[in-house]
């Protein structure tokens, strides 16, 4: 059986398969960029621009479904919030930044409003800060 998910532990690797293509991406890159300048022709800038587009292309796909499940934390967040926090705090989930909300998700439900309270308050701003805070983590285990 895996280990329970911890701040220690919670961390998701890029897949074996996305670290390939960019080191091949990067390294034929990098390898038609010199045969541009040491043997230009037409065909070779051809091949540089091919090989930089599909770097680029790899990049961008994992920036772009990271950011996009990062608008589905916030979103399930502010949702969970929306049920958890008392009516007094309930006002101020508009104040929690995307990253405190991403931090927030690994709270347990008992412990989510104290440490809402301890981010409103400033004394809890950064990703890292917030995670190392939760005393009962809860796992996300669907993280790209």
């Amino acid at each position: 059986m895996a280990e329970p998910q911890s701040y220690a532990n919670h961390a998701r690797r890029p897949p074996p398969l996305f670290l390939a293509g960019a080191f091949l991406s990067t390294a034929a890159t990098i390898g038609v960029g010199y045969r541009v300048v040491v043997d230009f022709s037409a065909e070779t800038l051809g091949l540089f621009v091919v090989a930089a587009c599909t770097a680029i292309a790899l990049l961008s796909a994992r920036r772009f479904s990271t950011g996009v499940q990062d608008r589905v934390i916030r979103l399930e967040e502010r949702l969970r919030l929306e049920r958890l926090l008392p009516d007094e705090l309930k006002g101020e989930i508009e104040r929690l930044t995307t990253d405190q909300l991403i931090a927030l998700r690994f709270a347990s439900d008992a412990e989510l409003p104290g440490l809402v309270r301890r981010v409103l308050a400033g004394e809890l701003t950064s990703r890292k800060g917030i995670k190392e805070a939760v005393e009962d983590w809860r796992a996300d285990h669907q993280r790209i």
